[in-house]
């Protein structure tokens, strides 16, 4: 039976067993993340010590990433990464595979929206899962408007948002609505304040008298976006069906096109329309019919993926019918 001066030492040295344990067991790891074999004869610990200090913190989400069951990497989101090809400074490891990534330079890709590093084989494998990061994101206007509303998680692009309830709040009745252009470097400075301030940027009456500002602020925020709100892939459906006589047919067609857009695409345009409806109840006084808004609005929201010039010409008008239809039939097609 052990004495109680031994059992006393035993107690007073568990704590540094339990630290050599797990020393041992990141040594372990590491030595896995970077694909080398343990033998009997452990390298020193000049040789583990600065590589802990730079890299095991990575590691912990790294291992977990690895270790997940398929059933628990079911993408959250159906938004793809935003890779491109980076030099990381410093020991870096693929977080989808957990392995080191090798080089000086270019060791992998990053994802520009969340953060993500993998190697560039790895790329291909990673699902469709990015949850954008406002630490990535720089810019509000030629952003993805998917990136920017799960980065802000909103449900529509404040820039949207924020322009129409001010322009209902004091434009409606402006006469030429949408048609008349604001100041170009008024327009400009809304731009640079979205981009800087994001939802904190002031387009109040007091900062910006004219209407025709924020109406022209809010069309090339929509012209800037690199995917148009009528998305590329769902393009031909919508000119397709505004081709189509037959009204109930017609609807129909127009359905089944706005369920191929990508769902941030959807609410927005559905909350652009119903807004583009009331500028219509108040054609007396702005004089814009739903004609007058489907010129605007069509190349505007549309754009022709790679065609022909003469196919994309032709296009035009489908594009201002496209917008039409959406505008008087929103109640029913929304």
């Amino acid at each position: 039976m052990p004495s109680r001066e031994s059992y006393d030492i035993q107690k007073k040295d568990k704590p540094l067993v339990q630290k050599a344990k797990r020393e041992a067991n990141q040594e372990d790891v590491l030595a896995a993340a970077l694909g080398m074999r343990m033998g009997p004869q452990k390298p020193s610990a000049t040789f583990w010590q600065p590589i802990k200090i730079l890299a095991y913190s990575q590691l912990t989400s790294l291992v977990r990433r690895a270790t997940l069951k398929e059933s628990d990497r079911t993408p959250r989101s159906e938004k793809v990464h935003n890779f491109k090809v980076h030099s990381f400074r410093g020991p870096q490891w693929c977080e989808h595979c957990a392995r080191f990534m090798w080089g000086l330079m270019a060791q992998g890709v990053k994802c520009a929206d969340c953060g993500l590093n993998v190697h560039k084989d790895c790329s291909a494998l990673v699902p469709n899962d990015c949850k954008p990061d406002l630490r990535h994101i720089r810019k509000v206007y030629s952003c993805d408007l998917t990136t920017l509303v799960e980065a802000y998680n909103t449900a529509r692009p404040m820039v949207v948002d924020m322009c129409i309830r001010e322009i209902e709040s004091r434009g409606l009745k402006s006469e030429g609505l949408y048609r008349i252009s604001g100041f170009s470097d008024s327009v400009e400075d809304v731009k640079l304040g979205f981009d800087k301030d994001g939802e904190k940027t002031d387009i109040s009456v007091n900062a910006y008298e004219d209407i025709n500002i924020i109406t022209s602020a809010l069309k090339l925020y929509l012209r800037d976006l690199p995917v148009p709100i009528i998305s590329y892939d769902a393009y031909p459906r919508f000119i397709e069906a505004a081709k189509l006589t037959e009204q109930e047919k017609k609807l129909e067609a127009f359905r089944e096109a706005l369920a191929l857009l990508p769902p941030s695409h959807r609410e927005t345009l559905k909350y652009l329309m119903a807004h583009l409806k009331r500028v219509t109840q108040n054609e007396k006084f702005n004089l814009m019919s739903a004609e007058n808004l489907g010129i605007i609005f069509g190349p505007t929201l549309m754009r022709a993926p790679d065609q022909d010039a003469i196919t994309a010409l032709n296009d035009i008008r489908y594009q201002r019918q496209v917008v039409e239809v959406l505008i008087k039939n929103e109640e029913a097609l929304f």
